[in-house]
């Protein structure tokens, strides 16, 4: 596009509009990069003071810049490529020549490319600067710097997180000359020495926790042993890893037990009693904690002819864990349960999420609930909001209902079949018609679980079926997510909307041109929707092709995450959604039920004003915190998985091709639902080429290669139990590769570093 144009092709905006006082592209720029925190559409227009007959020319120069890559569009802000967002969590690695510390982001957007940039942290007398130090990570608001010449940003610490200890996790192992040694499960530690004195009856074998405390001038390091976890064998250790590498917070301080222990039961006082509906849980079997339940009767007005009555009930968990409270502190602080194959890691103490929250069966427990009217069509046409006191009907499994269902209910199903799990039924088969209305995407990709057996190894990989139970009970949580955002909207208060950005500029050019080889376009320069990427999906439904193009769309989403300003939901195309359905897990539901409190006067345990001004920073952190647990739960999957297979050396696998790289091919092993790596050097004499838009290796000489999706078969070489990590080799033949030479000669001048990242990267988890 050239400089002097709009989007549209009209000539430039001062010509056209004859107001001398319009700025400049490179004024609008400044402007943007210089205010991060407001630089909005509006806020631009009242900076330049651009009255209203001149929005449409700032609109399109906003475009043009964006469609020029020059600026990208977050929530509502404008932004330049790769600016750091205001609230930012911060790594302090370093001082400059005058004593300042200097920090860079703990993570980085996809899109990001070069270097992390560096923050320079603003001394700030008497505040909480003072307490950080090398090595601390803090949550800083950041402002880009004015000095040219030094860092990119400065920044101002809003919280210090809780220091870690000197410590290091390890294998304890005797060597057969009778010296012990820290085999450590990070890479990038050393190994260390222990001296007998300093065992604290380790045994080989044990996964301990050590603190280094000499480093000789010759040799390995000395280390003591603070604390036996357990043995290296068992599950436990394993979860433990992930959860002492990601610093998730696993012991619950005495002070916040205490809090749980002394909290005494809710009352009927100030809630409507409903312990006569007969609301019921459905939960997977081995749920401990249950926190929503459901009933549905057809709707008597006959107004609504056709149409349904939906209940959702959430335990009221604000009224235990109150705002400022040290169980508030480490909620926030975990910002929610983590899940692995072996244990939960709770957010919040059982007395609280398996006892006085949990919705049990037979027993009286507080609740927010939601009643919702839906048109026959399944368009919501009303709803409301009520603190309540609720008495659980059954508590049913998803499998278990499900029969019910499909005629063969139980001595606990069968009096419940017609007066509540039908009409349930009959309320879903109502919801889908505004589902498919509303046209979300539809990923078909598999979830998979891990069995245990019962010494906590791994015993098979299984993917569960996908039931109508489990799909009735997710649309009627998203209804409630959504009831939930509408109200708290409608009364102009506070809230942690849960948001999902449409792909990126790079990433859709990254989509379309690897659709392209595979002879499907995708619209470009319109506002995509998810019903485009349904109908590509569509297309390849039942063909070989149907796995790999449901994988590269899934990794061309953007990542969801918490803010306080809201832009929508691209995966569910929704307006407006926030997580209500379980505070027992996440603190954004938490925060949507102090919210709803408020809004509704229901009692003294809503949102404080306090807390409003703190929505920026607690998105922030519980945004970050969710990240991290899925991190943890997909590593400790990846060491069972190693430990599983580590005595299995030159067996052969069925795999498929999960990621490529320049370097290698990633491969997934279905039945075990975990990945290798196959490095290119050892795919053949040929000389591979990284086709980008195909994502493929390719042959420069017979023109056949790997292809992202690909079914193949492998020979396992080399297991690193402790790092997760499995190394392969290729046993399948290249293939003829469908799409044209224009593919590969792009490939042979170079890709773009964003798409690569895009490329190596695994599948990532779908969470709502």
């Amino acid at each position: 596009m050239a400089r002097g144009t709009t989007r549209r092709g009209r000539p430039a905006a001062k010509a056209e509009s004859g107001n001398a006082h319009l700025p400049s592209r490179d004024e609008v720029l400044r402007f943007i990069t210089e205010n991060p925190d407001r630089s909005g559409k509006r806020e631009i227009a009242k900076a330049f003071n651009i009255k209203s007959g001149d929005r449409i020319w700032l609109k399109d120069m906003l475009r043009g810049l964006q469609d020029e890559g020059l600026v990208k569009k977050r929530r509502k802000k404008i932004l330049r490529p790769g600016a750091l967002p205001h609230v930012v969590v911060l790594d302090i690695f370093s001082r400059d020549a005058e004593g300042g510390l200097l920090a860079r982001p703990a993570e980085l957007d996809e899109e990001h490319e070069g270097p992390a940039p560096i923050v320079a942290i603003r001394a700030q007398k008497g505040g909480r600067t003072a307490a950080a130090g090398i090595g601390d990570r803090v949550l800083a608001r950041v402002f880009p710097a004015e000095d040219e010449t030094g860092p990119a940003y400065t920044g101002r610490v809003m919280k210090v997180f809780e220091k870690r200890r000197r410590a290091v996790l390890g294998v304890f192992r005797e060597l057969p000359d009778g010296s012990l040694r820290i085999e450590p499960v990070e890479r990038r530690q050393p190994e260390l020495v222990v001296d007998e004195d300093f065992r604290k009856g380790a045994k080989h074998g044990d996964l301990v926790e050590v603190e280094p405390v000499t480093r000789a001038r010759y040799g390995l390091p000395k280390a003591k042993v603070l604390e036996v976890v357990g043995s290296i064998a068992t599950e436990k250790a394993v979860s433990l890893i992930a959860i002492h590498a990601h610093e998730i917070p696993h012991i619950f301080p005495d002070g916040v037990l205490e809090e749980a222990e002394a909290a005494e039961p809710a009352t009927t006082k100030g809630r409507e009693d409903w312990r006569k509906l007969p609301l019921i849980t459905i939960d997977p079997a081995d749920a401990k904690d249950h926190d929503d339940a459901v009933f549905a009767k057809p709707d008597p007005d006959e107004k609504n002819r056709g149409g349904v009555i939906v209940t959702v009930a959430i335990a009221d968990v604000a009224h235990y864990v109150r705002s400022g409270s040290a169980l508030d502190r480490e909620a926030l602080r975990r910002g929610n349960s983590v899940y692995f194959p072996d244990r939960v890691v709770p957010m919040l103490p059982e007395r609280i999420s398996n006892e006085l929250c949990s919705l049990r069966e037979g027993e009286a427990r507080p609740a927010l609930a939601v009643r919702m009217r839906f048109a026959s069509d399944g368009r919501k046409i009303g709803h409301s909001f009520h603190r309540i006191m609720m008495r659980s009907a059954a508590r049913l499994s998803y499998q278990q209902t499900q029969a019910a269902i499909d005629g063969q209910p139980d001595d606990k199903t069968g009096p419940l079949l017609d007066p509540v799990l039908r009409p349930l039924w009959d309320a879903y088969a109502i919801l889908k018609r505004g589902r498919s209305a509303r046209e979300p995407l539809e990923l078909d990709l598999p979830e998979r679980k891990i069995l245990l057996k019962p010494d906590g190894t791994v015993d098979r990989v299984i993917v569960p079926p996908r039931l109508d139970a489990h799909k009735l009970i997710e649309e009627f949580m998203i209804q409630a997510n959504v009831a939930a955002a509408e109200t708290l909207e409608a009364a102009r208060q506070s809230l942690v909307y849960r948001v999902h950005d449409q792909p990126s500029l790079a990433k859709q050019e990254s989509l379309r041109e690897f659709l392209a080889s595979l002879g499907t376009s995708l619209a470009r320069g319109a506002a995509l929707r998810p019903a485009q990427f349904n109908n590509i999906l569509a297309r390849v439904a039942g063909t070989e092709q149907e796995q790999l193009v449901n994988e590269v769309v899934l990794r061309s989403q953007s990542q969801a995450i918490y803010t306080p300003e809201n832009i929508g939901h691209f995966g569910l195309n929704l307006r407006r959604y926030a997580h209500f359905t379980s505070p027992i897990r996440r603190y954004a539901d938490l925060i949507v039920h102090r919210a709803l409190i408020a809004a509704r006067g229901f009692g003294p345990d809503g949102l404080r004003p306090e807390d409003e001004e703190r929505l920026e920073e607690i998105s922030a952190l519980i945004s970050a915190t969710e990240r991290r647990a899925m991190a943890a739960e997909r590593e400790t999957v990846d060491r069972l998985v190693a430990e599983h297979l580590a005595h299995r050396i030159d067996e052969e696998f069925s795999a498929r091709i999960s990621g490529v790289t320049k370097a290698g091919i990633f491969v997934l092993l279905p039945q075990y639902g975990a990945d290798g790596f196959i490095p290119v050097s050892s795919l053949g004499d040929d000389y591979y080429i990284y086709d980008e838009p195909r994502h493929a290796l390719v042959g420069q000489k017979s023109g056949r290669g790997y292809q992202l999706g690909d079914g193949v078969d492998v020979r396992l070489v080399e297991v690193a139990p402790l790092a997760g990590s499995m190394r392969f080799e290729m046993i399948s033949e290249p293939e003829r590769l469908p799409g044209s030479s224009k593919s590969l000669h792009k490939a042979k001048r170079g890709t773009t570093r964003t798409a690569r990242r895009a490329a190596q990267r695994p599948p990532k988890a779908r969470r709502r």
